[in-house]
């Protein structure tokens, strides 16, 4: 399986880490904004070929699939450009920042039948992973999760502390994964809220946000959202169960008394972006629907498009 990476930033290199642990793959091409910066990553993980432009790698006969680690505001009409060139390509979290875009790659995706995958990464890491299983198996049901999303993001940086050449979302990126991973966890939404702090003046977003989510099952969903908060940094989920109170960070889980969980069993590894990964190939491979595919995650979108509409008042 051979495949094209596109936008070598931070988040790229974390699939270019998980890529390189699961067997009888190889990236063949990396596309990056400035040739200089992309081919010292190629040069890095042995990459036999940096780019600038995306065209060049789909151009490409020995590219199978590709993973698109690019700006939000690029991703949907990036997506349908790897499919129009048949290529299998996984999207990173946000398929798109509008509901038109997102409906536009599932068009795409069942006019082609190529495998198309966002990158809603909690689905995948461990902890979440053992109380899907968990709820799946009807030993847990959900009465209310409560999430927190927080970083110290008062200046466009991207994660390894460099200046971004795009400006993230609190709805439609962090909101996502929360939105869809309640939905994963408790069943359909048939309802949602959100309100939203004062505007930045430089970046034009909102740095502080609320959201208040219901499914269909009667569980409950508290959201927080802020790009304010000067630590701790990153998503804590409190799953609040009929039978049992769970915290997930990330990879790891712990009960409501803060006691660890071992969840190194739950999968072949214990890092949520390399599973993410392994699903996309065993997909291709397979010919099959992946989970977190283009088709079962459109409902999250459909939600924050609303929820988008409930802002813009």
């Amino acid at each position: 399986m051979k495949i094209a990476l596109a936008g070598a930033g931070a988040f790229g290199e974390k699939h270019l880490d998980g890529l390189k642990l699961i067997d009888g793959v190889e990236v063949v091409s990396l596309v990056g904004r400035r040739l200089e910066p992309t081919q010292a990553i190629a040069d890095k993980y042995g990459i036999g070929h940096a780019t600038t432009d995306l065209a060049d790698s789909l151009a490409r006969d020995d590219v199978d699939a590709v993973i698109l680690c690019t700006p939000t505001q690029m991703h949907a009409a990036q997506a349908i450009q790897c499919m129009n060139a048949g290529k299998h390509v996984q999207v990173e979290i946000p398929l798109a920042d509008s509901l038109a875009d997102a409906e536009a790659v599932l068009a795409k995706q069942q006019e082609t039948g190529l495998v198309c995958m966002v990158g809603h990464t909690r689905r995948f890491n461990p902890s979440h992973q053992m109380l899907h299983d968990k709820i799946t198996a009807g030993e847990l049901n959900i009465q209310q999760m409560d999430v927190q999303t927080y970083f110290f993001r008062r200046k466009n940086m991207n994660a390894k502390g460099e200046a971004r050449s795009w400006t993230d979302h609190l709805l439609w990126h962090h909101a996502a994964h929360t939105v869809d991973l309640f939905a994963y966890q408790a069943g359909p939404i048939v309802k949602a809220n959100a309100i939203e702090g004062p505007i930045h003046p430089e970046l034009g977003i909102a740095m502080d946000m609320s959201i208040q989510l219901k499914a269909e099952s009667g569980a409950i969903c508290t959201l927080s959202l802020s790009f304010n908060n000067d630590g701790p940094l990153g998503t804590f989920f409190r799953y609040i169960c009929d039978n049992g109170t769970y915290l997930a960070r990330y990879d790891d889980l712990f009960t409501g008394k803060d006691e660890q969980i071992d969840v190194s069993k739950v999968a072949v590894s214990m890092n949520g972006i390399e599973l993410q990964d392994r699903e996309f190939i065993a997909a291709i491979r397979e010919g099959r629907e992946p989970n977190s595919s283009v088709a079962q995650v459109l409902p999250c979108y459909r939600v924050l498009g609303e929820l988008e509409q409930q802002l813009r008042g």
